[in-house]
């Protein structure tokens, strides 16, 4: 069922440059050029783009803070820049960097005034509340002023806040910013759970591995054009780059064997280090060269190292 429906969504801004004392130019910004999309409902789909590239217009015009120049929106039964009362009601939202929490009051002040914003039942309230003190490490700093939590720790509470009254789908921006190792494998575990219990998930980070950890689904956005929407495992196929074999030599090897090692497979071997690396076009062809090295070689160390999702973006990015 598809939760989350983009049909030519275009995204124009006016700007003026000032070109003398007297004069400006008038100059239009095409942040989003009729990109088109769908999210289906409990899908966990990660957002990418470099800066610049219509990300952040997107997801304002997603969540009704922005209306389109061109374009459909649908997410569940709302337009949410036409209907932004009712449709706050089913999503949550955290900004990366922008608070929705008052800074100067302690958190539990805060999600005390969600409940009352989103008119939530005591008992409803009271049962959330514990789930999302557990589930993200809050107790320590409940009655703590918001101004002197860590970023790491008001991430955690902002995540906490955008669930208090149990939307359908969440955005987010960012959400693992500024957390420390512990925290940030709660929070990924945290969001594992609730996509698994029906909620859709919509993130954006500059932190591709937790794209790869978390999102079965990518979009990938780039001067406003969507480049690529498919899984993390089919964006690894679409690209020429190599699967890379590393393997460590117990032996220095014969130089007849390894020029013909390096005549049958792309590769290059360090002598000194006894070391040779091999590029595979496939997983059939790593599998062969496993078993030729193996055969031939003793082996020491042996490692598959696939292209990393930020090398298969900025080839993507230097294709568009």
């Amino acid at each position: 069922m598809e939760y989350i429906n983009v049909r030519g969504l275009k995204k124009e801004y006016t700007i003026y440059q000032k070109k003398s004392l007297w004069r400006r130019n008038k100059i239009k910004i095409k942040a989003l050029q009729g990109i088109d999309f769908t999210v289906k409902q409990g899908e966990f789909l990660g957002y990418i783009g470099p800066n610049g590239a219509g990300k952040s217009t997107t997801i304002k015009i997603l969540t009704g803070i922005m209306t389109p120049s061109e374009g459909m929106v649908n997410v569940g039964k709302y337009i949410p820049y036409q209907e932004r009362k009712r449709y706050v009601q089913n999503i949550g939202v955290v900004f990366g960097q922008k608070t929705q929490m008052w800074w100067d009051l302690p958190v539990i002040d805060t999600y005390q005034l969600l409940r009352g914003i989103y008119r939530v039942a005591p008992i409803d309230y009271q049962r959330q509340l514990e789930y999302l003190v557990e589930k993200l490490s809050l107790a320590d700093i409940l009655k703590q002023p918001v101004r002197q939590l860590s970023l790491g720790q008001r991430m955690r509470a902002e995540l906490g806040a955008c669930l208090i009254h149990n939307p359908a789908i969440l955005f987010l921006d960012e959400p693992t910013i500024g957390l420390d190792l512990i925290s940030k494998h709660r929070v990924i575990a945290f969001l594992q759970e609730i996509n698994k219990q029906g909620k859709t998930i919509f993130l954006t980070t500059h932190d591709l591995k937790d794209i790869e950890i978390l999102c079965n689904q990518m979009l990938v956005i780039n001067h406003g054009k969507i480049v690529y929407k498919g899984t993390v495992e089919k964006l690894k196929t679409i690209t020429a780059l190599p699967i890379r074999v590393l393997a460590q030599l117990a032996h220095q090897p014969g130089v007849h064997l390894i020029n013909q090692i390096l005549a049958q497979y792309a590769g290059i071997y360090y002598p000194e280090k006894k070391r040779l690396i091999l590029d595979s076009k496939n997983k059939k062809e790593t599998s062969e060269i496993a078993k030729t090295l193996f055969n031939n070689f003793g082996i020491e160390d042996f490692k598959i190292e696939e292209p990393s999702i930020e090398e298969i973006i900025k080839m993507i990015y230097s294709k568009n």
